[in-house]
């Protein structure tokens, strides 16, 4: 029998561990407490952490001027926090394991608190990044096993109902992040952007402890399982070294830095030796074994993609705002939250059509629609207003609800119960990975299509262009006459103009591109989508 022939939670006699209960064992077990308050509780969670990934982007100005550092060294808290928290994700199955769900879950959740009360009080930039490397290292641990609880939480038929929720925070939490940032630094002091996590940490941790259980194969600890130290050394060496190289590429000129070139030899080899070592050691950290199911393989080939566009297009869009139109951090960060809006109002919508449709069907709409609304941004202008800004937004968000959950809930429809911890690790860091790509690769192409660009209409800021010498000589003499300044003083004058104009076009051009290039990648991933196995949302095969 194949993966995609499988029906959901289904294992061979043997996956179960020695000493462990299998869960065809306890296939009528539910948890005592209402299913759909552990998945808001757990997600809230996530919410928190996914939040911290963006919320901190705006207060770097403040943070530096604080600290009395310069601004390239307070980028040093996002890198932190983005190297810890990539290291840890694919072993937090492994932890998850060796500690106990629930008591894991629990510990990345009051540490996670702690750390940032610790990061709100920081009195030097040193003690910031310490904080913010523990910060990421256990939230790392929680959409994980957030996903995981879902999964053992909930039978297969309500999994995409499920999953609408926790889409809240991962789709979501993202794009209110500068916002969010934004406004609580303008309006109070950068602490707080890291002082509002403890509040709702306390909360979410007592909710934790009275809510959530694990299924009875899980809730053991299990101390004597031997650790993989040779896959966890290779694992935070590609990946930590890859978010570094992924983060500072930009601000140090990507490969033609040593620096940038030495972290992407060491991310290369990490990432190659820790895949063929946890292919052939008996006992790894992480069991790649989840990848054999055509459905999860799909999975996380397609949440890789989207992750790419969304945190790519998340990036773009306030970045465009903010430095060619002159927009503040709070008012770039309104441009995405209408489509916020439009998601959290969609994805319940669409989960009510996934029993309905073949959810792969919904996937590749999503896709579809998502490179139509990317071609849209191709009528982006220099003027441009607010509300058309916010319209190509939310075009882009409308399809952006189209794909989170169906791909979820395909990931996992054939993956056994005995994987769902390794599956849910390993989903979630292609998912953030991706993002962290998606972002470092939209910013790379902005400036590198500018320079294009620049080449391109050069041509035609030459002397020899008659069209530019009327346009100088127009504006020279406007000028001359509303300020009465000596002609060859306004010609100096407009000529300045009329370069801030040539650099201003450029740039919106290769916005143009950028979001061209992204329009043709969602086309290309609409073939894959047919691969999925023709199921809807209810798990049967099919397509019934």
């Amino acid at each position: 029998m194949t993966a995609s022939d499988a029906t959901p939670g289904d294992a061979s006699p043997g996956d179960s561990s020695p000493g462990d209960a299998s869960p065809g064992d306890s296939s009528n077990w539910k948890p005592a407490a209402n299913p759909w308050l552990i998945a808001i509780v757990v997600t809230l969670a996530a919410f928190m952490e996914v939040l911290d990934t963006t919320i901190v982007n705006v207060a770097l100005p403040h943070i530096a001027g604080t600290m009395s550092a310069s601004y390239d060294e307070a980028t040093w808290t996002l890198t932190s926090y983005l190297v810890a928290n990539g290291i840890v994700l694919p072993i937090s199955g492994f932890l998850g394991r060796l500690l106990g769900r629930k008591r894991y879950f629990l510990l990345c959740i009051v540490a996670f608190t702690v750390c940032s009360f610790l990061c709100g009080i920081a009195t030097d930039l040193w003690q910031l990044i310490i904080f913010r490397c523990l910060q990421g290292f256990f939230g790392g641990g929680l959409q994980p096993n957030q996903q995981s609880i879902i999964l053992d939480t909930f039978p297969p038929q309500q999994r995409g109902r499920a999953f609408s929720i926790s889409a809240v925070a991962i789709v979501v939490a993202p794009v209110l992040g500068p916002t969010l940032g934004g406004w609580i630094t303008d309006n109070f002091s950068w602490r707080w952007v890291f002082l509002v996590n403890v509040p709702f940490g306390v909360l979410t941790s007592l909710a934790v402890m009275q809510l959530v259980e694990d299924p009875p194969w899980k809730r053991k600890a299990n101390l004597r399982l031997s650790v993989d130290y040779v896959g966890i050394l290779l694992i935070a060496i590609g990946l930590g070294c890859l978010q570094v190289m992924l983060d500072r590429g930009e601000d140090d000129d990507w490969f033609s830095s040593n620096f940038i070139r030495t972290f992407t030899v060491l991310a290369v080899s990490g990432i190659v030796g820790a895949t063929v070592w946890l292919l052939y050691t008996k006992k790894p950290v992480v069991d790649l074994r989840c990848l054999k199911d055509r459905n999860f393989a799909l999975g996380c080939v397609t949440i890789a993609a989207f992750a790419m566009i969304l945190y790519g297009s998340a990036v773009l869009v306030p970045q465009l705002a903010q430095q060619q139109l002159g927009y503040t951090a709070m008012l770039a960060g309104l441009v995405l939250s209408p489509g916020a809006v439009l998601i959290t109002m969609e994805i319940p919508l669409i989960s009510k059509m996934m029993p309905h449709v073949q959810t792969r069907f919904l996937v590749a709409t999503g896709f579809g629609l998502l490179a139509c609304a990317l071609a849209y941004s191709h009528t982006l202008v220099p003027d441009i207003d607010y509300l058309t800004l916010v319209k190509m937004r939310s075009a882009q968000s409308l399809a952006i609800g189209f794909l989170f959950v169906p791909i979820t809930t395909l990931a996992y429809l054939t993956v056994p119960p005995r994987l769902n911890d390794d599956a849910s690790a390993l989903f979630t860091m292609f998912r953030n990975v991706a993002g962290s790509i998606g972002i470092s690769l939209s910013t790379a192409l902005v400036r590198e299509r500018t320079q294009a660009r620049m080449a391109h209409l050069s041509e035609h800021m030459s002397p020899l262009s008659q069209n530019y010498n009327d346009a100088l000589q127009r504006s020279a003499q406007t000028i001359s006459d509303m300020n009465g300044m000596p002609f060859s003083q306004a010609l100096k004058t407009a000529t300045g103009h009329l370069y801030t104009t040539y650099i201003s076009q450029a740039t919106i051009l290769a916005y143009v591109d950028v979001f061209a290039f992204l329009a043709v990648f969602c086309t290309l991933c609409i073939p894959i989508t047919i691969f999925f196995s023709p199921v809807k949302a209810s798990g049967g095969a099919g397509g019934h």
